[in-house]
């Protein structure tokens, strides 16, 4: 499984929770006299002071997915990199024998 995959996956059911809280829909200014407007700007504050806490609050629980999935990227960077170095045995291992077979056959073809 690709390593991007593995950490697709374990921030996908977050994106949604981040997304609306980083555009909440905050009180408009609508009053015209000026408590109405401390009353909104209060509002507002206290929308600001919520949205706050469910930023915290969806930060640590995305951080603790990533703490979960480095483990599992460093595991799968390790697997890569065996595969990688089996890869690359195998095309040198191929590589020679053509030589050998390319060698073999000049050599069949002087012969004649």
């Amino acid at each position: 499984m690709p390593t991007w995959l593995s950490v697709t996956k374990a921030v996908l059911p977050y994106v949604g929770d981040i997304i609306s809280a980083t555009v909440p829909v905050f009180t408009r200014r609508k009053g015209n006299t000026e408590v109405s407007q401390i009353q909104i700007l209060q509002q507002q504050v206290s929308e600001l002071q919520t949205a706050s806490l469910q930023n915290i609050g969806d930060i640590k629980a995305l951080a603790e997915q990533f703490k979960t999935a480095l483990p599992m990227l460093e595991q799968e960077m390790q697997q890569v990199d065996a595969r990688l170095r089996l890869t690359n045995l195998l095309c040198g291992s191929a590589l020679g024998v053509a030589v050998l077979a390319l060698v073999v056959a000049l050599v069949a073809l002087l012969n004649k």
